[in-house]
């Protein structure tokens, strides 16, 4: 009793294939949630960061944000209490927030004892 097979059974293939787009779309999903929207300024010269710093993130609205976090006017001295005053912080500023608001948040910042402020950008 043999036969020949002369077609290949494609329904496990999609199965499979059904799968592991379900995976990647729903860990796609869960990794674009995850920050503050602010539209950040460009410059020509970036560099890539090998430690996770700590984030403060500034909106357009004045919004205040520490690592995806909202944070009160006041709140943030305490919440960066905490992190040792070798950490680097990184600063996402939307390109339209006041300058002032920048500088007197640095500023706080740089108060606290940490010394390693930078500000996020875009490359062009």
């Amino acid at each position: 009793m043999e036969r020949d097979i002369n077609q290949i059974n494609v329904i496990p293939l999609v199965d499979v294939m059904l799968v592991l787009l379900v995976i990647v779309l729903t860990t796609a999903t869960f990794i674009s949630t995850g920050q503050v929207p602010v539209n950040l300024a460009k410059a020509k010269e970036t560099s890539a960061r090998k430690d996770t710093p700590i984030v403060v993130s500034l909106t357009a609205e004045g919004g205040l944000f520490l690592n995806d976090r909202a944070v009160d006017e006041t709140g943030l001295p305490p919440l960066l209490q905490p992190y040792p005053k070798e950490s680097s912080v990184v600063v996402r500023a939307d390109r339209v927030t006041l300058l002032e608001r920048f500088v007197s948040l640095v500023d706080e910042i740089r108060g606290l004892g940490f010394h390693q402020v930078s500000l996020e950008v875009v490359k062009l």
